[in-house]
């Protein structure tokens, strides 16, 4: 297998990032509403400790085609409530890094077993966690020709004007730095401009850079 189609996944703290402070809001004081934690007394737990959770995770992460065809890497975090009977529940993430990791981090987390309950006061609680995961591309340099013959099309955002590929080509040569992509997006036509309609790809993506 080439070396960039090669995906680690590292979970980037050495345990379950949780905050200080109890959570509690008028809402939640009232009947029938669930009071939420940041920390507890005993902390939730997956099935086989935290070691056995950085393996589901590991194993069950796939790197996302447009991702790996633009070499997107870095921190995606994902929030997420253990609730009292051990479900996952409410996961989103809070650091995006685009190219569909968000949609991927999600699903695997809301894939998970259920946890051992968080206990406060002698009885299992709602406890909120966010779970920082990285993720690394060792693909160093894109080409456009291999994003041109991609199931998947790219309008580019340099200096806040929008390009084609053919037009991007131009100024960026027949390659780009992966380290200099910001973010990529789904990219929406809303303007119906027609060079930027792309109805043999599977979808289109908005290539923004961070120093373009």
């Amino acid at each position: 297998m080439k070396l960039f189609y090669i995906l680690l996944i590292a979970l980037l703290t050495g345990q379950l990032s949780h905050a200080q402070v109890a959570t509690t809001t008028d809402t939640a004081r009232k009947p029938g509403n669930k009071r939420m934690f940041t920390t507890v007394e005993m902390v939730p737990e997956f099935p086989g400790g935290v070691n056995a959770f950085y393996s589901y995770i590991s194993k069950s992460l796939k790197y996302p085609d447009v991702a790996r065809l633009i070499g997107i890497d870095g921190k995606v975090v994902v929030s997420f409530i253990v609730e009292r009977d051990g479900r996952v529940s409410s996961v989103y993430p809070v650091r995006c890094i685009g190219a569909g990791c968000e949609s991927e981090a999600v699903k695997v987390i809301e894939g998970s077993a259920k946890w051992k309950p968080g206990i406060q006061n002698g009885k299992p609680v709602r406890v909120q966690y966010s779970v920082p995961i990285n993720f690394y591309n060792p693909k160093e340099e894109i080409s456009l020709r291999e994003l041109r013959n991609s199931d998947y099309g790219f309008v580019f955002n340099i200096k806040d004007t929008l390009y084609t590929i053919d037009e991007a080509k131009t100024i960026l040569g027949r390659s780009f730095p992966s380290k200099d992509v910001e973010i990529a997006e789904p990219f929406y036509n809303y303007n119906n401009i027609a060079k930027f309609d792309m109805p043999d790809k599977k979808e289109v993506y908005l290539i923004i850079f961070k120093n373009k």
